[in-house]
């Protein structure tokens, strides 16, 4: 929202006056007639509406993970930035695919937004001297968290749903403690510089001689001849936040839309048929043996002092139910409603002996590598009666990509902590 900016010239901090180098320092050097502090006022409340709803729907995508679950955290170490983790519901079952859709398709629209934000300030960062005093340094390195911040986030966010997991270290930690310097910068920056955005847009006059001169600022002293209007500048970056969106929602959206997500990843649906719905990870890319799901495969159920050991064909015997959920993961991308079928995970807590107070479970997968190997899910997870160890998908046996023998689902979890061949059961244990 910044919409000042620094002069050229000014008093270096020993009181001698500074004369700017050459090339962008240069006054000259920025001639486009767009940039003004009405153009910049505009894209900083438009990036103000939109990161909040970022931030808010970033930190529930967080919640949803349950990371105060021993296993379940991928963020150690985060100390009071978890202060609003709750627990997750599973009502409406649909939660976590529309928040996280939400997220996911509004960050990819918002990039238009962010980088013409940072085109119409580009000045200051060539600002003359370059520190002033101890107050401008200050001010200098909020906006380099600001920036940093800013490109740095967007740039995991969408490394993330292209699934190129091209960064030093795990997506979780980068993105979550890189959103929390953003956003302090971001609401620190909005602090200050939205009143002034407020006032230009209403075309009211500075307050003072100096912020007169911060909204002034940016303006070229020795503009070039304009081909584009500011109006049009605006709506070149709206159609193209539009375009973003139209070609990114229909990931989360399903249906018919799937085909205009031209920008999700491609080659994630293994074949047609009833598990003909969109995966993330085959079973042989994350290491499933023919031997780890095939005759031999056993599910180990224990609650407390209680082990039950179980086959495909007696975990079939039991009670069977269904549950129309669909998969939503942290990418963005999420299936219809699937009909699943399988045992109640309450019925098994049940046989386990936690008939009258199914607890949480960890739930372990014959994957031997990777991040979500296991998962712990709540006592309110458990206790839902949709939620399932699926044995069938509709009507068809699980495939090996979709988790067979057997998988977890449950309403509202992110796809991630559906966890796929499944090997065993700890109902109210520790991992």
């Amino acid at each position: 929202m910044d919409d000042g900016g620094e002069t050229v010239r000014g008093t270096v901090p020993d009181g001698r006056a500074g004369r700017a180098p050459g090339g962008p320092f240069r006054p000259g050097f920025w001639r486009s007639p767009l940039r003004g502090p009405r153009l910049t006022s505009v894209l900083g409340l438009v990036l103000l509406c939109g990161v909040s709803v970022l931030f808010v729907t970033g930190l529930l995508s967080y919640a949803a993970y349950n990371p105060g679950l021993a296993g379940n955290d991928r963020t150690p170490d985060k100390g009071l930035l978890g202060f609003f983790l709750f627990p997750w519901p599973t009502d409406p079952h649909w939660l976590y695919r529309f928040t996280q859709g939400v997220h996911v398709t509004l960050g990819v629209a918002l990039v238009p937004v962010l980088l013409a934000k940072l085109w119409s300030v580009i000045p200051r960062l060539f600002a003359w001297p370059p520190v002033r005093s101890l107050t401008h340094a200050l001010d200098r390195l909020s906006l380099l968290l600001l920036v940093g911040g800013g490109l740095f986030v967007f740039a995991t966010g969408i490394l993330n749903i292209q699934l190129e997991y091209v960064f030093p270290g795990s997506f979780y930690p980068l993105h979550f403690y890189g959103s929390w310097v953003f956003t302090a910068a971001f609401a620190a920056h909005a602090a200050l510089r939205v009143p002034r955005a407020l006032r230009v847009l209403r075309g009211r006059r500075a307050r003072t001689e100096e912020e007169a001169a911060a909204m002034t600022a940016l303006a070229a002293p020795e503009p070039a001849a304009p081909t584009l209007s500011r109006r049009g500048a605006l709506a070149a970056v709206g159609a193209g936040s539009l375009l973003l969106a139209a070609t990114t929602a229909g990931q989360s959206l399903g249906g018919p839309l799937r085909a205009t997500a031209l920008l999700a990843p491609r080659g994630r649906e293994p074949g047609g048929g009833p598990n003909g719905f969109q995966i993330n990870k085959t079973a042989a890319a994350a290491g499933i043996r023919a031997a780890d799901i095939g005759t031999d495969w056993r599910l180990t159920v224990r609650g407390g002092s209680r082990e039950l050991v179980f086959t495909l064909e007696e975990l079939l015997e039991l009670p069977q139910r269904q549950a129309a959920l669909p998969i939503a993961c942290v990418e963005g991308w999420s299936t219809s409603d699937q009909l699943w079928s399988g045992v109640r995970l309450a019925d098994l807590a049940a046989l386990a002996g936690r008939e009258r107070d199914a607890p949480g479970v960890f739930v372990e997968s014959a994957q031997r590598a990777g991040t979500f190997r296991s998962a712990a899910l709540r006592a309110n997870q458990v206790r839902d009666p949709r939620s399932l160890l699926a044995l069938r998908v509709n009507g068809a046996e699980l495939s090996a990509d979709h988790g067979r023998p057997a998988r977890v689902i449950v309403p509202a979890n992110p796809g991630v902590h559906n966890t796929k061949w499944v090997t065993r059961l700890t109902f109210g244990g520790n991992p």
